[in-house]
């Protein structure tokens, strides 16, 4: 194992108010600098809050760009940040400092699965609507053709995305009755196939062709990035739904509202947005959109067990030892 310089009791900057148990935690085991108030802080208070500092503990609200890294004092050494994205932070700029990043893998993968599964099950019956029209008052009682949604049990669910979070979709799904199409660049063995009864479709247009809800757990890259395109949204069956419980940014927004406004496609379940915490306002008077506030981590468990990511990396890390959930790679 690579050894580091050993420190006794690191210097930490938390961006973010995290839960209370992880907060006491990390006073007891380090210096630590917390934001008492969870107001999220600009580049320039973070470098602010850095300074003496030996590890820096972002966010995904925290946009640790190259001129934030540069302005980070010498006595940063570690960025452990809180959750498993790190799209915000810029890693070859990490790296060109001598910074290693480390991440929270896993600890969100049952949370952002039960809550796309809810979204699976809420926005083909309609439930966001009904749920309006009920506080609205507007509800005129039952009746045959009253708020009609579709089945979803025998319909076909495509996952583009098949890693940790996909495949805990595809589990949850089978319980419901959908099949499952799945897109990811390597195949499974057939046999963990069969196991997660799902169906590999290479062919990324016509998975989106064949499926009647489509759900998106990729990360976002260059690659990826509007992945669903006005192109593949137009491929969509009239009747189709999408869901994007992973990155606001693989989903052309302009497409989609223009999709679901003149009904070329039946609904829309989003728990992510190209620029969060802005909404395109639009969206707010489409009716056959469910839109949530960026839930799909926010359970107490996972944040606690996010929270302990941290701490474990911290420790092992200030202990003279490469941490274990280390993202940068090419380290010797």
């Amino acid at each position: 194992m690579t050894e580091f310089a050993r420190i006794e009791r690191p210097k930490v900057a938390v961006t973010r108010k995290l839960l209370a148990p992880i907060e006491a935690r990390m006073s007891e085991l380090f210096d630590a600098s917390l934001n008492d108030d969870d107001h999220e802080m600009t580049a320039e208070e973070i470098v602010a809050l850095a300074q003496g500092c030996d590890v820096l503990v972002p966010t995904v609200t925290d946009r640790i760009d190259a001129a934030l890294i540069e302005a980070l004092p010498a006595s940063v050494k570690l960025i452990a940040n809180f959750g498993a994205g790190v799209n915000h932070i810029d890693l070859k700029a990490a790296k060109a400092r001598g910074i290693l990043v480390t991440n929270t893998p896993g600890v969100f993968t049952d949370d952002t699965a039960d809550l796309t599964m809810a979204l699976i099950l809420n926005v083909p019956r309609r439930l966001g609507e009904g749920h309006r029209m009920m506080r609205s008052g507007e509800w005129k009682g039952w009746s045959p053709t009253g708020m009609l949604g579709h089945r979803v049990g025998g319909k076909t669910l495509g996952i583009v995305g098949f890693g940790r979070i996909g495949e805990a979709v595809a589990l949850r799904a089978r319980a419901f009755g959908l099949n499952i199409l799945y897109n990811k660049r390597n195949r499974l063995p057939a046999s963990l196939e069969e196991e997660l009864g799902v169906t590999f479709e290479p062919d990324l247009d016509r998975l989106v062709a064949k499926s009647d809800i489509i759900t998106l757990h990729c990360p976002l890259s260059a690659e990826t990035d509007k992945l669903m395109s006005r192109e593949r949204i137009a491929l969509m069956k009239r009747d189709g739904y999408l869901i994007n419980s992973s990155r606001g940014e693989l989903v052309d927004e302009d497409a989609l509202i223009e999709a679901l406004s003149r009904g070329k496609i039946a609904g829309a379940g989003l728990d992510v947005y190209t620029h969060e915490p802005a909404v395109d306002s639009r969206f707010l008077n489409i009716p056959n959109v469910v839109l949530l506030p960026h839930l799909g981590s926010a359970t107490f468990e996972g944040r606690e067990a996010s929270g302990e990511k941290v701490i474990a990396n911290i420790r092992i890390f200030s202990d003279g030892h490469r941490p274990p959930d280390q993202v940068l790679e090419g380290w010797a």
